[in-house]
């Protein structure tokens, strides 16, 4: 039988089969996920974990096979592998894994690892196994097209619900009995809070995620911080576009409003890359850090050293900032481990500046093609980005080695008291990982912190505050006003005035909310003073998770703030603002002029 007969025989058949396929595939991922979070949260009896891994592989051979019957269903096979190469990899080494597991007694994944030095523990590759099946389920929601017609969401809102959905599976997911050490598990507050800090990745903790969290609980935080950090619809969307037909007109829509590319057809593009880069960064970073590990510092095997280093490698680029150590960086061990330091500055310099601007100077075809033709220029948002970030951890990293020359950094010499004034200075723009003992720095050098933090990173990339673009339009807004110009000048550009009068908006509305939200916290944790409180509020509204030491010390109403001041700084005080307002009906009319004195 030719490939041409086979077609015309399954013609008929092809839609109730794909009906049939998709309604099998949605079911089976929502069952997979429970049966996942049943095996990792809840149960404990070895018996009944047998049956429930049973079943989950069960159902992954059911996957499988549906995989295999959509390329025959397909008229052209070749093609569609190609498209669907991602699916169909996973799909292989599913396939593979199953076939020596059950019909050969030889566990292929485990024993690849264990033949290259890494026992790969059950643990580790049901972590895997959750990992894919919940990639999986999103991919089935995002297209599902009844929830589309009926909700007809902005991109904005969907944008918001999403890390509100994020926020509140992971708090279920804390309060589960097997993820944390605690013999009566996580207060309610305290899951809500961790799962809004990593979502929000901020860094933030009421708990010491180390010693708090068990293994599962661990990789729960850190599957957060990484969907946190590129956004929930980001991943699924991308996801989408590999494992099945492609992105939809809407999906385009979304990411161009979210990401703020240049063009509604560059957005697919832009999406591909932003996730080959950070895929890429977070390969090399694991390296860099698994090599980076002075002697000093103690791991039980080669699978936890590399753990630790997955974990602290992302934590870094996405900006996070949480540590498996009790005192972060500034713990004992690796307080003094300066190439580990200088390593995470660079991961948290990357992750800050925004994809936008890592696409346009890093990327291989934009490398090339500034080889071919020197004389072009990066893009004026990378140039405002850029200049304006050296020019701020510059500034930030001379005034904390003046202010605790001899006080924090008193025991080091000069080399280690400027990198230390570097990492410091680098990291107030959104990363939260310290060198120092924050309780004993000065009141001058938290308020400098405090001015650096509400700046924050910059836009497109996964820190909070205002964003450095918005502190540079408002600087020249404010020379251009001083110098009587009529336009806003930079890099031999004009800049419309609806971009400073955005400026000017984003600045009050962050201003007005952290005011109020120290006020609130004066009121709900008086015992704490008032800068320190300050500090708190301004760190968890530039998502930036630095901390004094009084995190875990606030009260529920002082949490209750804090949680909604990191999802209102992740999320975007205008983002937020646009998406809950209505907009005007028209603007086709000017009333007449009038003038009100300022100033």
């Amino acid at each position: 039988m030719n490939t041409e007969t086979l077609n015309r025989i399954l013609y008929g058949s092809k839609l109730k089969a794909y009906a049939f396929m998709r309604r099998t595939a949605y079911v089976l991922s929502v069952l997979a996920v429970v049966l996942l979070i049943l095996a990792h949260g809840v149960v404990e009896s070895p018996v009944r974990l047998h049956m429930l891994y049973y079943a989950i592989d069960a159902i992954f051979s059911v996957f499988v096979i549906i995989y295999f019957i959509r390329i025959l269903y397909t008229f052209e096979r070749i093609k569609f592998i190609r498209r669907t190469w991602f699916e169909a990899i996973l799909m292989s080494l599913i396939l593979v894994n199953q076939i020596g597991t059950y019909l050969l007694d030889f566990p292929v994944v485990y024993h690849i690892f264990e033949s290259i030095g890494i026992p790969l523990s059950v643990e580790f590759y049901r972590v895997l196994v959750s990992t894919y099946m919940l990639v999986l389920l999103i991919v089935e929601l995002l297209e599902t097209k009844v929830h589309l017609k009926t909700l007809q969401l902005k991109p904005s809102i969907s944008f918001i619900l999403s890390f509100l959905i994020l926020i509140a599976i992971g708090t279920a997911l804390f309060m589960l009995p097997k993820i944390t050490n605690a013999p009566d598990g996580m207060r309610f507050i305290d899951a809500l809070f961790m799962a809004t800090s990593a979502s929000c990745i901020t860094g933030l903790a009421v708990v010491d995620p180390g010693t708090y969290f068990t293994f599962s609980g661990q990789v729960v935080l850190l599957i957060l911080v990484q969907l946190g950090g590129l956004g929930v619809l980001t991943f699924a969307t991308f996801f989408a576009s590999l494992m099945r037909q492609g992105m939809s007109i809407k999906h385009h829509i979304a990411l161009h409003e979210i990401m703020d590319s240049e063009s509604l057809f560059s957005t697919k593009g832009l999406l591909r890359k932003l996730i080959t880069l950070t895929l890429t960064i977070e390969a090399v970073a694991v390296v860099l850090v698994f090599m980076s590990w002075g002697n000093e510092v103690q791991f039980e095997s080669l699978s936890h050293k590399l753990f630790y280093s997955v974990f602290h490698a992302i934590t870094g680029f996405t900006n996070a900032g949480f540590s498996l150590y009790p005192e972060g960086l500034y713990t004992e061990s690796i307080r003094s481990s300066y190439v580990l330091h200088l390593i995470m500055i660079g991961l948290i310099l990357l992750g800050g500046i925004g994809f936008p601007t890592i696409v346009d100077v890093f990327s291989p075809t934009s490398m090339r093609r500034r080889l071919n033709a020197p004389w072009k220029n990066w893009k004026l948002l990378s140039r405002v980005t850029i200049y304006t970030s050296a020019a701020l951890i510059a500034f930030g990293t001379i005034v904390f080695f003046l202010l605790e020359y001899y006080n924090s950094l008193s025991h080091l010499n000069f080399a280690e008291a400027l990198v230390t004034s570097l990492f410091q200075s680098v990291t107030t723009r959104s990363s939260g990982f310290n060198t120092v003992d924050m309780s004993a720095l000065s009141v001058p050098t938290l308020l400098l912190f405090m001015f650096l933090m509400f700046i924050g990173a910059s836009p497109g990339s996964m820190g909070g505050g205002i964003k450095t673009t918005t502190f540079t339009v408002i600087v020249i807004s404010v020379w251009a006003t001083i110098r009587n110009k009529r336009n806003m000048e930079i890099g031999h550009r004009t800049i419309p005035h609806w971009v400073s009068y955005k400026a000017f908006a984003v600045f009050t509305f962050a201003a007005i909310i952290n005011l109020c939200f120290i006020f609130i916290l004066a009121i709900t944790d008086s015992q704490f003073d008032f800068v320190r409180l300050a500090f708190e509020q301004v760190s968890a509204f530039g998502t930036v998770g630095l901390s004094t030491g009084i995190t875990a010390g606030l009260s529920d109403m002082g949490k209750l703030t804090i949680i909604l001041s990191m999802y209102i700084g992740r999320v975007g005080t205008l983002t937020l603002a646009v998406a809950l307002s209505s907009r005007a009906y028209t603007t086709a009319y000017k009333y007449p002029s009038a003038h009100l004195a300022v100033g």
